[in-house]
């Protein structure tokens, strides 16, 4: 029987959708699916939830919960990390204060200084649970579905010897919506992605083995097509490549898009994919979340709620799949950069095809980045890869210079504001820093 280890069961839709996937694999069917959380309240619904999915699938499949991190590490072949490590009223201030100091955020999870400030905090969390698995479960391998994907995995790639990647939908989700805009059937389609998360590029793309790019120049040149992404598609006319992820996360990812009010209202505030795209929305989004979830799951683990167990397209399961014995399965995900990309710097997290077999992670070799999506992506990298030494060595200065190059913030910011923006997010996340002796700058 394998053991699935979810770290971080309280984020529910993650939780629901992963286990109804394992569920689907015969390998599987007879896990234990073991839930842990920090959160007793969303601990105790993840495990009803759970409990639902297998006794509507009929597998013979095994649910624990608690609340004991080591217990649901020990023995484990394979672990889920989808954790949040602080609260809505802590992470908010990586949106609110840099709006004060003009620099507009959309997202904020993945780089800029509300990345760099979630790196911070999750950073030492995830370094716990490595080690620990180094302890319990050495052979193990863990798939990281949290934010900021690439700094988080670039530490704990560092810092230990765990087999682990980190997975995005971004890819596989960009990738269909490039085929529904040129009406090709996704089993038609192959690509090419690679670059960071988040910053990854199809440099290849191909319908029925011809390349498809021209195709997708006509359709973006459609207003429903070019508006639905008016971000992405303005980099695509500049780049001539499509990036991964959504409008809303890339407008923060650069200088041309949120610098003025005015760029704002003409790229950001609707065709983003967070309509609208602008900070407010956000955090009222994730706030009303917080408020809505226990009506919300009351609603779904409902008997008279009909459960769907179609397998989705989230890669952990067939991971898992394979990596157990199962049919080897390729996929993009975050891995180290051992010449992988050959303009990018090595050890660098980068998000590349790799196969998931018995014998672990392989990643395929890419070569170079066109130059003009490398020069983007190397300023996003060298950035991340100042916020990893601060937090791996506590030093502020590092925190300080990390975000003084991110170029939205020097875009806005002069060196003087950003170091005062920089010591106000120090404060209030003083107490979720506990790698700093001092949090003085």
């Amino acid at each position: 029987m394998p053991k699935i280890a979810f770290i971080g069961a309280g984020s529910l839709g993650f939780t629901r959708g992963l286990v109804r996937d394992v569920l689907t694999f015969p390998l599987l069917q007879n896990a234990t699916i073991s839930l842990m959380d920090v959160d007793k309240e969303r601990l105790d619904f993840a495990y009803r939830a759970v409990t639902r999915i297998v006794e509507a699938s009929g597998m013979p499949a095994k649910v624990e919960a608690t609340l004991d991190r080591e217990e649901a590490l020990r023995g484990a072949d394979a672990v889920l990390c989808t954790i949040l490590a602080a609260p809505v009223s802590v992470w908010r201030h990586d949106i609110e204060i840099p709006k004060k100091y003009g620099v507009d955020i959309n997202v904020g999870d993945t780089r800029g200084p509300a990345g760099v400030f979630r790196a911070l905090r999750t950073i030492p969390v995830m370094l716990g649970i490595v080690k620990d698995m180094e302890r319990l479960c050495p052979k193990a391998i863990l798939l990281n579905y949290t934010n900021p994907m690439a700094m988080l995995c670039r530490a704990m790639q560092r810092e230990s010897f765990i087999t682990l990647s980190g997975l995005c939908h971004s890819v596989q989700g960009t990738a269909e919506m490039l085929a529904g805009w040129i009406d090709a059937p996704m089993s038609e389609i192959t690509y090419t992605c690679a670059g960071i998360n988040h910053q990854a590029f199809f440099v290849d793309y191909r319908w029925k083995g011809e390349d498809a790019y021209p195709l997708l120049r006509q359709a973006i040149e459609k207003p429903e097509i070019y508006n639905h992404e008016k971000v992405r598609n303005e980099l695509f006319k500049f780049t001539g490549y499509y990036v991964t992820e959504s409008s809303g996360h890339n407008s923060e990812y650069n200088w041309w898009f949120r610098k003025r009010q005015d760029l704002i209202d003409k790229y950001c505030i609707d065709g983003t994919g967070w309509n609208p795209g602008e900070y407010a929305y956000i955090l009222k989004t994730y706030m009303d979340r917080e408020d809505s979830w226990r009506d919300q799951f009351q609603t779904w683990i409902d008997p008279s709620h009909e459960i769907d167990l179609t397998r989705g397209h989230e890669y952990a399961a067939y991971i898992i799949n394979a990596y157990l014995g199962g049919e080897a399965y390729r996929f993009n995900g975050n891995v180290p950069n051992k010449g992988l990309i050959t303009n990018l710097p090595n050890d660098v997290c980068v998000e590349v095809p790799v196969y998931a077999d018995r014998n672990g992670l392989n990643s395929i070799h890419v070569g170079a980045l066109p130059p003009q999506c490398a020069a983007l992506v190397n300023i996003s990298v060298a950035c991340e890869e100042m916020a990893v030494e601060a937090a791996l060595t506590g030093d502020t200065t590092l925190v300080y210079q990390s975000v003084a190059y991110d170029p939205l913030t020097a875009a806005v910011l002069s060196l003087a504001e950003i170091k005062d923006m920089v010591r106000e997010m120090l404060a209030v996340n003083e107490a979720f820093l506990p790698q700093f002796k001092s949090v003085a700058l």
